[in-house]
């Protein structure tokens, strides 16, 4: 078939390599003159490490990323763990991967350059009406036609009438060095309550600088990033550092506002990813808040679902229904338990933070309940892809 995707992130390059190995004539189209990848780090769980294998970029990804094998977070104040989640329960021998999104980024871009994707820079997307994709592009006639249209331009996309859910709290990021010596393959978090956190994630190297680096975040309200930027950068470092001491050497290499970028998050769950041609995946599909780590991941699952169910018939339309089948009853589970987890880390009720801190936090120890939380945060609590 001709196929149109629409946005070169790390889903749109992910169905791009899948479709075109199969044998489909792939078009992707992407809004920036040179398509480049947006954010800091991020955690690839177990399942979106199987999608890569499936990819074949597993090995280049573990190389150049950092194993995490535990989420760790504590109490600023007490120094309690009130955050404790192992990859490896039961000896399963499974951990994520912190990677920057730019590595990503480069070994997608790659790979579908490779497989003869025809990359499009520099086309505005508007929307589609029946099988042409609009858009704005200089010296193109008229809106190209496909067979099936990708939607991967994430929570805001045109091709999409569903907003969404703002999320009220976001996070700043940064990609700072790591420093001399290893660092523990572990993502730490430092919490006050739920309406402070500060993280720092090991991330590995990027393409641009073979260094080893972290990805640093502190928690923010969508609606004091204005304020912030207003005030002295001096004054924040100095209550990032109170809040954690060790937060405190990252700091030194932010120098800037514009050093840290902002990330705003929003729940969004379109009814249905199917729409005559075109078809949804990640965060056109379903975006959430980043408290599970699972963005990036469900994007990839949607990919390799699109792929298979498309192996599984010629039948457009069938293939698409079977696609929403395969990935349905996963997104929305995850969805459900993004949405009542992230309070608890991401909000301004003392009673959630308390609740986290003296009773979800012993609970979790207990070892069936353990055992779930690292199923969980590893994306396979129930089949990432029906059969």
């Amino acid at each position: 078939m001709e196929i149109a995707i629409a946005g070169c992130g790390i889903g749109g390059l992910a169905a791009a390599v899948f479709l075109a190995r199969d044998g489909h004539n792939v078009t992707l189209f992407e809004r920036f003159a040179a398509p480049a990848p947006v954010g800091s780090g991020l955690v690839l769980q177990p399942v979106g490490l199987d999608v890569l294998e499936a990819l074949g970029l597993r090995g280049q990804a573990e190389t150049l990323g950092h194993r995490i094998e535990a989420l760790d977070g504590r109490d600023s104040e007490s120094g309690r763990r009130v955050l404790d989640v192992r990859y490896d329960f039961g000896g399963a021998g499974r951990s994520g991967l912190g990677i920057h999104r730019a590595t990503l980024f480069s070994l997608l871009y790659e790979a579908a350059q490779a497989e003869g994707v025809s990359i499009e820079p520099g086309c505005t997307v508007t929307g589609c009406e029946e099988n042409r994709l609009l858009l704005t592009q200089e010296g193109r006639p008229k809106a190209p036609a496909f067979a099936l249209i990708v939607d991967a331009m994430g929570a805001g996309s045109p091709l999409s009438a569903e907003p969404g859910r703002p999320l009220a709290f976001g996070a700043l990021w940064a990609t700072v060095p790591a420093g001399s010596g290893p660092h523990a393959p572990k993502l730490h978090q430092t919490y006050r309550g739920a309406r402070f956190m500060a993280g720092v994630l090991p991330i590995g190297q990027i393409p641009a600088d073979r260094g080893q680096k972290l990805a640093i975040f502190w928690s923010l309200p969508a609606a004091a990033y204005a304020a912030w930027r207003e005030a002295p950068l001096d004054a924040w470092k100095a209550e990032a550092a109170a809040l954690w001491p060790d937060f405190a050497p990252h700091l030194l290499h932010v120098s800037t506002h514009d050093d840290l970028a902002m990330a705003h998050y929003r729940h969004r769950t379109l009814r249905t990813p199917v729409e005559g041609c075109c078809v949804h995946l990640g965060d056109s599909w379903h975006a959430t808040s980043p408290q599970l780590g699972q963005g990036a991941n469900m994007a990839l699952l949607d990919a390799q679902a699109l792929a298979i169910a498309l192996g599984e018939t010629d039948d457009l339309e069938a293939a698409l229904r079977e696609y929403r089948r395969k990935r349905t009853a996963h997104m929305r589970l995850y969805q459900l338990i993004s949405r009542v987890f992230t309070p608890f880390y991401q909000s301004d009720s003392a009673t959630l933070a308390m609740l986290r801190d003296h009773v979800l936090a012993p609970l979790s120890r207990l070892p069936g309940i353990r055992g779930a939380l690292g199923r969980m945060v590893c994306g396979d609590l129930i089949l990432p892809i029906r059969s």
